[in-house]
């Protein structure tokens, strides 16, 4: 676990992300982060949430109708 300090950044307020961690998320300037809140806090991500549910219907529907999908696309 790692720890950041929480600063003022003109009206805003901001933390610093560790190098090692931005590149092992491929995480670059300007890229957005989600804020999940959680029942303890907030979890913050560069993955986007809606994108996750969709990919998760997807993969349901693509492997239900495996064959008709196959079928149509003939």
């Amino acid at each position: 676990m790692r720890t950041v300090k929480f600063r003022k950044i003109g009206n805003s307020f901001g933390f610093t992300i560790p190098k090692e961690i931005m590149e092992k998320y491929n995480l670059q300037e300007g890229k957005e982060l989600y804020i999940i809140e959680t029942g303890d806090g907030f979890k913050l991500t560069p993955y986007d949430p809606e994108f996750e549910k969709w990919a998760s219907s997807f993969e349901n529907t693509n492997s239900k109708f495996k064959n008709t999908l196959k079928a149509l696309a003939k």
